[in-house]
Parts: C-alpha cells; sequence; structure tokens
C-alpha cells in the first residue's frame, strides 16, 4: 500500500512531540513493506526554531536514528493533491493549512481513487474548537482521534463510526531499558512549558516534591521564559534545554524516576489521554509517578506500571518511597514494561492503521513497494 502522510514536521521535534509517535509508526509501516512518503511544508515552525537553536547539527539525531525514513519538503503553495500523487492512503496531521484539507477533501469527493484521514492528536477540539472547525472535512473518509474522549467529541459532531481512536505508543526500536544499567540518580522530567497549562500542577506535583524528598531533578525542554527559569532557580532545577527526542532513553537511563504532569486539559475536558511521555518512559525501564488523571479506557494498571499521586503530599511519600525501595521500582519497571510491549507499541498502531485502512476498503498488499 502506499501511504502518504502531510506533518507539520518529521525531522524536527521541537516542542513537536507528535513528531515522535508519527516517526515510530511511519517506520514500522515501511519495515512491513508499505511505501511510506512523509510531506511537511517549507518553513514549518518547529522545524525553524530548531533550525534558529541549533543550527544543521539539530537535525543529526533525526537522521542518524530514522534513516529509513524520508521527508519531502514541499512549497506550500503547491498542488496538494498533485503531491499525494498515486496513494492509496492520504493522512493529514492536524497542524496543517486547512486550505490544504479542503483541497484534498474536494479532490475525494472528485475522482480522486485515494482514501482520506484526517489525524487529530491535540485538545483544540475542546479547547479552541473553532480552529477545528476551520477545517472542512466533509470529503474525508474518517478521523483519527487520540483518545476515546476525542473521538466522542467528533461523534457529537456527526461523524458516527467514521471516527476511530487511535492512540499514540512508544516507538520500542528506540525507547527500551538500556543495554546494560549503569548508576541512576535522582530525577527527571522532559516537557515543554509551554502556555501555562500546567504551572501551577509542575509546582505542586514536580519542583516542590523534588525538593521536599531531596532528590536532584533535572528538566529538559523549551520554551521556559524568565520566570519559568526563575522558579526552576528558585527550586534548584538543573535545566537543560532541548534534547531531542532520539536523546530521551539516554537521559531516562541515568535517572532513578521520572514524573509525568499532565496539561490541564488532558485531566478536565478531556480526561483519559495520557501524553507520549508516559509510553516512552514506561518503555525506557523507568519508574513513574504520575499526577493525576483518568485512565478511563484501562490503558494502564495504575499502582502496577506507574504510581498515582492524589496531591503533592502523597508525590513527596511515592518519591522517597522509590528512593529507598529497590524492589518498588523494580516491580514498577518490570510491569510498565510488560504493558508497553503487549498493547502499547508504534507496531501495534501500524497494524491498528492497515485494520482501518481494510475497513475502508483498501487492498493492504496492493502498492506494496
Amino acid at each position: 500500500m502506499k501511504i502518504v502522510y502531510f506533518t507539520h514536521s518529521l525531522q524536527s521535534c521541537w516542542n513537536h512531540g507528535n513528531a515522535h509517535f508519527l516517526r515510530g509508526v511511519l517506520r514500522e509501516l515501511v519495515a512491513l513493506g508499505h511505501h511510506v512518503r512523509a510531506l511537511e511544508p517549507q518553513g514549518a515552525w518547529s522545524l525553524e526554531n530548531l533550525l534558529r537553536d541549533h543550527g544543521q547539527a539539530g537535525l543529526d539525531p533525526f537522521r542518524r536514528n530514522y534513516p529509513d525514513l524520508s521527508v519531502e519538503t514541499y512549497d506550500p503553495a503547491a498542488d496538494p493533491v498533485d503531491l499525494a500523487g498515486d496513494a492509496d492512503l492520504v493522512i493529514v496531521h492536524e497542524w496543517n493549512d486547512p486550505a490544504l484539507a479542503a483541497t484534498l477533501g474536494k479532490a475525494r469527493k472528485g475522482a480522486a481513487r485515494f482514501k482520506l484521514l484526517f489525524h487529530d492528536t491535540h485538545h483544540r477540539a475542546v479547547s479552541d474548537p473553532d480552529a477545528i472547525r476551520a477545517f472542512d472535512l466533509s470529503g474525508f473518509d474518517g478521523v483519527l482521534a487520540f483518545g476515546e474522549t476525542l473521538s466522542e467529541v467528533y461523534r457529537r459532531w456527526g461523524w458516527g463510526d467514521r471516527v476511530w481512536t487511535w492512540h499514540e505508543a512508544a516507538d520500542t526500536r528506540l525507547f527500551h531499558p538500556p543495554a546494560q544499567e549503569t548508576a541512576r540518580e535522582g530525577l527527571v522530567w522532559i516537557g515543554n512549558w509551554g502556555d501555562g497549562e500546567r504551572t501551577e500542577e509542575l509546582e505542586r506535583f514536580l519542583f516542590r516534591p523534588a525538593q521536599q524528598a531531596e532528590l536532584p531533578l533535572d528538566i529538559y525542554g523549551v520554551r521556559y521564559p524568565a520566570e519559568a527559569l526563575a522558579t526552576l532557580d528558585r527550586y534548584r532545577v538543573r535545566y537543560h534545554g532541548w534534547a531531542p527526542n532520539a536523546a530521551a532513553p539516554g537521559i531516562f537511563a541515568r535517572h532513578m524516576a521520572t514524573v509525568h504532569v499532565p496539561r490541564r486539559f488532558y485531566t478536565t475536558m478531556l480526561p483519559g489521554i495520557p501524553t507520549i511521555r508516559v509510553f516512552e518512559a514506561l518503555a525506557c525501564g523507568i519508574p513513574l509517578v504520575s499526577a493525576p488523571w483518568e485512565d478511563s479506557e484501562n490503558l494502564f494498571r495504575p499502582d502496577q506500571d506507574f504510581l498515582f499521586a492524589r496531591d503533592g503530599a502523597e508525590m513527596t511519600t511515592h518519591l522517597r518511597d522509590l528512593s529507598h525501595d529497590p524492589a518498588l521500582r523494580a516491580s514498577l519497571v518490570a510491569h510498565g514494561l510488560e504493558t508497553i510491549r503487549a498493547r502499547h507499541t508504534c507496531a501495534h498502531r501500524a497494524q491498528e492503521l492497515l485494520s482501518i485502512a481494510a475497513q475502508l476498503g483498501l487492498n493492504l498488499g496492493a502498492s506494496a513497494a
């Protein structure tokens, strides 16, 4: 099968967490024998910021770790139907120009032979619904939503059985425990400061508990304004700036534990959706403690795969317990790995996508290359 994916950027993961999953799932499709093309527009915001901060060297981790993925950069003025060519399946990520989606949808309503899916991996359907409604999806065959609560939004919008829940997952070709264990120390958090969606939560569930548990804390990420850096300094947090996603397994391997602090929209308006870091951390074999969120789809086994902390005091307690209890750490690692390997790898998601393609009537082997 020939698959074309219109992404914001596959090359850059600078403040672009969706690139993590897309890289993993697309290369699983390649490994299965499908012909995959990733298309990204010239001047993509994430890529421009990466190049501004790190130059061409910032692309080296992607090139080194994903030699099996080819990326085509196109002029935004180009006709996306021409770009899609003879694709069997075309997928459009929600971080694209609505005009691109409209053009592809119009072609699909006409004589275009490809099946067309919209991939939504964000909370804007509830936090900024007009931004999503700006997309004319009337010509699309269906929607891929990265959580059941988001799928429900699309069902309320009339999509019915044409929306599929397609969770993110860990790229276990890259994210796995270290081949040889070395000394681990302290806590690590990999995440961006962003737009203030979890500022209060970070202080309550990360900075203060780490300090109270007397554990050193390392943070990697971007978009930390002066006030954020001042907060980190106040809590004596070691801030390292951007780290390529490909470096995350090595970073996790140096630390005793990590913490998950979900963005506010994923605890209130779209509960039940974990971010990609939960999957990746568990795949790397690092104990994880999470601030509250509702695992409404039973994706994990709370208190076996990871620990939940209902408040800051409980987070502090869990962190102290982890630092003093090697057996607890080992149990969490073993159970977390078991769940990821059984249910939540990019290989699983590739098969799920192929199943959806079959439901759309595509011959999965017709255009294999």
